[in-house]
């Protein structure tokens, strides 16, 4: 391709791609033609993978997590050669492109109510204000403001870092040892996430009973579209670990509709304006209470379950809206493959060091298993199973209903042992 030629292809930047959300993004933005360049740290949890690397035009490496050399350096580059779009590849980098986009001139979300789809206390507040079920919630930074804290809310509760992702140093406790024992774990945690140690600003909020989903879709021209509902397996409490996603979530029609009315106000009291939305939910008695949403893909490989199951392609619909095109122009609505779909991740709550899983080669051998990853090697550690980074493998699948794909994930845990 001539270099005249080339500057006619969009160029498009995403800023960290550290969920399986950004990394699928990055590899559907370089299979739909355009140039992508990304912006990361490319050190530690943030590292680059090799998918990243082949599918990416340039990698631009700075401290994303230094707002102003992070400006400084996109703007360099792009007085250098114009970008046509920028976008978040995780939802930590949410607020941070939302900025970088504004200053370049460029599409994004209004930065002055961005905050609302990144921190938690912050969105909890909008969502209240609009009048929408949420649940009680304070704020703290100290114990001292912990104990308050419980107090007004009452046990159970959760405790939720304001602006952590992937269920990390969530913890339900049902007494007040219990709940400043999740705080001590949070603020000693030596481990950091996205290059940064974890804040010590955390919701302490009612714990709402009732099964939990996600919505999926996006705002266009002012509407908002749920384009799956999804339903959340979780491990056992007090931690929230997701041990598995299954599209479409098997529920009737009056609740699908009260669930995508719920949706559409949260998405109006948060300002989200345009673009892709991940909200998660949980069904109580009196219905949809809200857990968070975010202005960005689905991580967990939820962009591939809504894709197989209603023909969308949530990526390709985000680099449209970044774009300013129509998302049937870059070809983001196709046929349905699978009536259903899931995921089953694989985790041990007893093991120190990884060895193997026992039965996967027969669950990878399942035609109905389309995609399958093991995240560790033999001999290495295994983080304590208190969150998604003690996940040590998954396994997609699909199936002929909801009900089959709750059966098949079942069967999925049976077969694979962790040893």
């Amino acid at each position: 391709m001539s270099s005249a030629s080339l500057s006619q292809v969009p160029r498009v930047l995403v800023v960290e791609p550290a969920s399986s959300g950004g990394t699928t993004l990055i590899g559907v933005a370089a299979e739909s033609g355009l140039r992508v360049v990304v912006a990361s740290a490319d050190a530690g949890d943030r590292a680059l993978s090799d998918a990243v690397r082949t599918a990416a035009e340039r990698v631009l490496t700075v401290e994303t997590n230094d707002q102003a050399a992070l400006e400084a350096a996109v703007r360099e580059e792009h007085e250098r050669e114009p970008f046509d779009a920028v976008l978040a590849g995780s939802d930590i980098y949410v607020a941070v492109t939302a900025r970088v986009a504004h200053a370049l001139g460029l599409r994004g979300l209004p930065v002055d109510t961005v905050e609302r789809v990144r921190d938690k206390s912050v969105m909890r507040a909008a969502v209240a204000a609009a009048g929408l079920r949420t649940p009680r919630f304070a704020e703290a930074t100290t114990e001292d403001e912990l104990r308050a804290a419980a107090e007004q809310v009452g046990f159970p509760c959760v405790l939720k870092p304001v602006a952590c992702s992937g269920s990390i140093h969530v913890s339900r406790a049902d007494t007040s040892a219990e709940l400043f024992a999740a705080f001590r774990r949070l603020v000693t945690d030596p481990v950091p996430d996205m290059g940064k140690l974890h804040e010590h600003r955390v919701l302490v909020e009612e714990y709402v009973e009732g099964p939990e989903f996600s919505a999926d879709g996006y705002v266009r021209d002012g509407v908002t579209t749920v384009v799956a509902l999804t339903r959340t397996l979780l491990g056992p409490e007090p931690d929230f670990v997701e041990m598995g996603h299954l599209t479409p979530a098997d529920v009737d029609d009056a609740t699908l509709k009260t669930v995508e009315s719920y949706v559409a106000d949260v998405v109006t009291a948060v300002n989200l304006t345009s673009g892709p939305f991940h909200c998660e939910l949980r069904l109580a008695a009196d219905g949809p209470v809200l857990i968070e949403i975010g202005g960005r893909l689905p991580g967990d490989r939820i962009v591939e379950l809504v894709r197989l199951v209603s023909g969308v392609s949530l990526p390709k619909v985000a680099l449209a809206d970044a774009l300013g095109v129509d998302p049937a122009d870059m070809d983001a609505f196709a046929e349905a493959e699978a009536a259903a779909a899931g995921i089953r991740f694989f985790a041990s709550e007893k093991l120190a060091t990884f060895r193997e899983l026992t039965g996967w080669q027969q669950v990878t051998a399942l035609p109905e298993v389309t995609e399958s990853t093991v995240y560790f090697a033999p001999g290495d550690e295994i983080p304590v199973a208190r969150d998604c980074r003690s996940r040590l493998g998954h396994a997609l699948f699909t199936a002929g209903s909801p009900a089959q794909a709750l059966s098949r994930w079942r069967d999925l845990g049976d077969t694979v042992t962790p040893s």
